[in-house]
């Protein structure tokens, strides 16, 4: 068929180049500057060692004593698993053949196809990379109804969206599983979901997706969980984040002073702010109130921020209600086998009709991990007042 060796040829080419530059590029400013490379990876796994402290090994000394001696090495190794990234198009054959000798057409349902998939890429890639690696949503906490809810994140939620209710160990309620979000009111903050009321005593929880512990480790894993990259309890104590609970309005000083904590206890300072629109519109107002204007300024991929000191403070949709990251790119890593491909079969073909059905489907794939390499050059800044 004309038509589909034509879309066939427009995927390979024109498109994933284009879905490429757009996920990389487009999907967040924090994304924009973290390095992409196929450099520590060792089978279906991330590897890489880190020193840990400074040399002691280097100290001035009489000019006759005795030379200093090199200390003993102290290494830790981080181990995570690639994680598998998957975005998937159907096309029916019906709408295959009736672009057969329409060029125009063609190009309209790939186009067509194509936006919603990056749409959903960028959305669950963005979550991901702030989120804990465990597909969790947010703290839940039901209307006297039963079906429907207040979430604390409630951007990490899309219309359509399949969920678990669970418990705070993370273990679902037995009746509230698998149920789809129905609508989303962001006055109210309400959402509702299918199926009936979910059972009494299951009030408040966790809301998680089916994708437990198969997601990239993103920020907010290095801060609330107890341990990352395969690294003990015990180890990753000795390399922990900075993590500043402030349980109130946030101020120059604060954000200053955490600043300051980070460059005392890793070297370096953060070169990037990362936080929820509603803590970005609290910082805004404080410096207005104090009669000072925040500079703008374009960064990396494009886009356009707020800057404190000439780091830039972007908003993101997936950044817990009240919280700010404050980091250091330089320190972050996209592991990854490759960039996006086409999954191909043996034939070199891309698209394949579904057994049974007349759809022909695609799909895209990404074998990646967020790696933090510094994890105490990192804070973060919980309990802002928005």
């Amino acid at each position: 068929m004309v038509s589909l060796q034509s879309a066939e040829n427009a995927l390979k080419s024109f498109y994933l180049d284009a879905v490429k530059d757009s996920i990389d590029m487009k999907t967040s400013p924090f994304l924009a500057k973290v390095e992409q490379s196929t450099a520590d990876i060792y089978g279906k796994d991330v590897k890489k060692v880190i020193r840990l402290g400074f040399h002691a090994g280097v100290v001035s000394g009489t000019e006759t004593g005795d030379l200093p001696k090199a200390d003993a090495a102290k290494y830790l190794q981080l181990t995570a698993s690639l994680k598998n990234l998957y975005g998937t198009i159907e096309i029916s054959d019906k709408a295959i053949r009736a672009t057969q000798g329409n060029d125009g057409g063609l190009v309209n349902l790939l186009n067509s196809e194509m936006e919603n998939l990056l749409k959903g890429a960028k959305y669950n890639f963005n979550r991901m990379l702030m989120g804990n690696g465990q597909a969790r949503l947010g703290a839940y906490e039901l209307q006297d109804d039963r079906t429907k809810m207040q979430l604390d994140n409630l951007p990490a939620l899309q219309v359509g969206m399949v969920v678990n209710f669970c418990n705070y160990d993370g273990v679902p309620y037995e009746g509230a599983t698998q149920r789809t979000v129905l609508s989303i009111d962001p006055v109210e903050r309400v959402v509702k979901f299918s199926g009936d009321p979910i059972p009494e005593g299951f009030q408040t929880g966790l809301l998680y997706l089916d994708s437990v512990d198969e997601e990239m480790t993103g920020l907010d894993a290095l801060f609330t969980n107890k341990s990352v990259y395969g690294l003990s309890e015990e180890d990753y104590a000795k390399i922990k984040p900075v993590d500043y609970l402030l349980d109130g309005a946030i101020d120059e000083l604060t954000l200053q002073t955490v600043m300051d904590m980070v460059e005392e206890h890793s070297g370096s300072a953060p070169n990037m702010i990362i936080c929820s629109f509603g803590v970005r519109r609290a910082l805004i107002n404080y410096f207005t109130s104090m009669g000072t204007r925040l500079q703008t300024m374009e960064i990396e991929g494009g886009y356009k921020s707020i800057s404190f000191n000439g780091i830039p403070i972007v908003a993101d949709r997936f950044c817990p209600c009240g919280t700010m990251y404050l980091v250091n790119t330089d320190d972050f890593k996209l592991c990854q086998l490759g960039d996006w491909q086409w999954m191909e079969s043996e034939d070199g073909k891309i698209l394949h009709q579904i057994p049974g059905k007349p759809v022909y489907t695609a799909t895209l794939v990404k074998y990646a991990e967020l790696l933090c390499t510094r994890p105490n050059a990192q804070a973060r800044i919980h309990g802002i007042e928005e």
